[in-house]
């Protein structure tokens, strides 16, 4: 810039390295030095109003020698100039030169070639003592759900509520024992419902139910119910949509981790917490039997062993990470989670939904295997076969190409529609024949089946079969609350994988879904009745449960008692009649 220039801005006071000057001012004193040839170079810093208005337009004529026709906010912006001449004297003003942008480094195209994957994993040979152990230990079902609602978690929930309480100038007094009446009477609403829930106290005998009216007051349980409480309301984060039941999704995660059947395969998906109330944090999914309520990320084993669970509150407040998008981010949250347990070669299957080549990369060098349906957009411009060619040629058709680089394929193959799947550690070798059902023959078919596809089909629905199993006899009561619902759902999920370690670990004794509920919802009823209040009995009621048959189990107890049949001391009990009995008089004890 001239000298004119430099004596503009420093008459105006401004002696540092750096000065900032009017856009104005500068060209009207370019234009007076117009004769001097030193280069310049002239920065036009944002306006304060960088959020005003804005529009593509040209602001004049190109030609023009003067900024008359530039705006008021680009004339009055701060310039930044720098003095490209040598041996000048720069004490009036050292100006700076104009940023360049960055260029992104562009990565190189992936190489696809037409050749079966070679995986370098190695082979799943993890065993898992945790199970063996519960399997020495020959749990209960009431012992089995209170590996995941343990003292800790209940004594928690009981001072958090009772702290929530006492901050609304209310005095609770809640116990244990009457948190656990309150959770029996949760799990019962899912088999047995009423429109309303008080109809269980009523003395009408087309809806009076014994076994809920022994146990707790109808009002007592009222209170209780509209002031159970997870968290501290003066240390929520606000950043954090589910903050009031963050410490219980928390404790409940570590839980179910800790007691996981340790496998190679698991699934990842989407599963839907049902509420049809005003909080911002519901989303609608047409696709699902649930469609309206909260969406929920879960990871579970192939059998439907719920491992870990975030509830979803999209990128507002969820940031993904390593250039993912949110559901690849959840995945690799997940296999964070896993590899806690040990850097082990798991097997993550899911859906279009979270599949992406990218995904597939970051995974592989994790050392994790993944596979999973992929949209067409996500294959990085794979080069195969057009979905409209390949719908000519005969079903089970398939095309197929791998990723020199990474060693991910990616095949797309003709079934009844076409589809794409992706793996990092799954090929097409061996390809089998598959039987299936022809809508127009109305018969079925043997198709060619490429084994990354098989193995997708078999591994891919634990997701689908815990929603199946909460659907079934999930907790019906709900309260005014927004997470009351979630904490419903919480509670199913509990139910679910502790009958899954049921099944794994009785395989001699089994009892379906309904007949483990319904054994703890009488246990905890029962040996949880509140017997002090006016007008009770001091002996807990000895009811037809004791005839039933179902859910009676012998277990050990630490103090000797006195045997319900022989009357001779004996230090083992009835875990559902809360009796002392010998394993001898257990049979007989229970159908005299």
């Amino acid at each position: 810039m001239a000298s004119t220039s430099r004596d503009v801005i420093a008459g105006r006071g401004i002696h540092s390295k750096v000065k900032s000057a009017k856009l104005l001012e500068v060209l009207n004193a370019m234009e007076e030095e117009e004769s001097n040839n030193n280069r310049e170079e002239i920065f036009i810093a944002p306006p304060d109003n960088a959020a005003g208005e804005f529009t593509d337009e040209d602001s004049g004529d190109e030609d023009s020698q003067r900024g008359a026709h530039l705006p008021g906010s680009v004339l009055h912006a701060s310039v930044l100039c720098e003095d490209s001449g040598t041996g000048e004297d720069n004490d009036g003003l050292e100006l700076q030169p104009a940023r360049k942008r960055r260029k992104a480094a562009v990565k190189p195209p992936r190489v696809w070639t037409k050749r079966d994957i070679r995986p370098d994993f190695g082979s799943w040979t993890a065993s898992d003592p945790h199970i063996e152990d519960l399997k020495s230990q020959e749990l209960s079902p009431v012992g089995l759900f209170e590996l995941f609602f343990d003292e800790g978690t209940i004594n928690f929930i009981v001072n958090e509520t009772n702290r929530y309480a006492w901050q609304k100038n209310v005095n609770l007094s809640l116990t244990a024992q009457e948190l656990k009446c309150v959770l029996g009477i949760l799990i019962l609403s899912g088999y047995i419902s009423y429109p309303r829930r008080r109809m269980f106290w009523e003395t009408s005998p087309d809806s009076h139910h014994h076994l809920v009216a022994g146990a707790i007051r109808r009002d007592r349980f009222e209170l209780i119910f509209s002031y159970l409480h997870f968290a501290d309301n003066n240390e929520l984060d606000a950043s954090d949509r589910f903050a009031k039941v963050r410490p219980l999704i928390i404790r409940m995660n570590c839980n179910f981790q800790k007691h996981a059947p340790l496998e190679e395969f698991y699934s990842f998906g989407e599963s839907m917490c049902e509420y049809f109330g005003h909080r911002g944090s519901k989303q609608l999914h047409r696709g699902k039997p649930v469609r309206l309520g909260y969406k929920i990320w879960c990871g579970t084993t192939s059998r439907g062993y719920l491992v870990w669970f975030e509830p979803s509150q999209g990128t507002l407040f969820t940031k993904p990470d390593r250039s993912l998008d949110l559901g690849g981010s959840m995945v690799i949250k997940f296999v964070d989670a896993l590899q806690e347990r040990g850097f082990l070669p798991y097997h993550i299957f899911f859906d279009k939904v979270f599949t992406s080549v990218k995904l597939m990369s970051i995974l592989r060098k994790k050392g994790v295997k993944a596979t999973g349906t992929v949209r067409e957009y996500r294959t990085d411009r794979c080069p195969l076969k057009d979905p409209k060619e390949l719908k000519k040629m005969k079903r089970g058709s398939f095309d197929y190409k791998v990723d020199e680089s990474e060693e991910i394929i990616v095949c797309r193959w003709h079934d009844s529609s076409v589809v794409n799947i992706c793996s990092n550690a799954v090929g097409i070798e061996p390809v089998r024949l598959t039987s299936r059902h022809s809508g127009a023959a109305k018969t079925r078919t043997q198709v060619h089946q490429p084994s990354l596809v098989k193995l997708y089909q078999e591994k891919v629905g634990g997701v689908g079969r815990m929603d199946q199993n909460i659907a079934k006899y999930k907790v019906k009561i709900r309260g005014m609350k927004w997470y009351s619902s979630f904490i419903g759902y919480v509670i199913d999920a509990a139910l679910n994988n502790a009958w899954q370690l049921h099944r794994i670990c009785c395989q001699d004794a089994q009892v379906d879904l309904l007949a483990f509920r319904r054994y703890i919802a009488c246990v905890y009823l029962e040996s949880n009745a509140d017997t002090t209040s006016q007008g009770r009995r001091s002996r807990r009621l000895e009811t037809e449960s004791r005839f039933d048959m179902i859910g009676h189990w012998i277990i050990h107890q630490d103090k000797r008692t006195r045997c319900a049949l022989c009357h001779s001391q004996t230090n083992t009990r009835c875990e559902k009649c809360q009796k002392g009995v010998h394993a001898k008089c257990f049979r007989e004890y229970h159908i005299r």
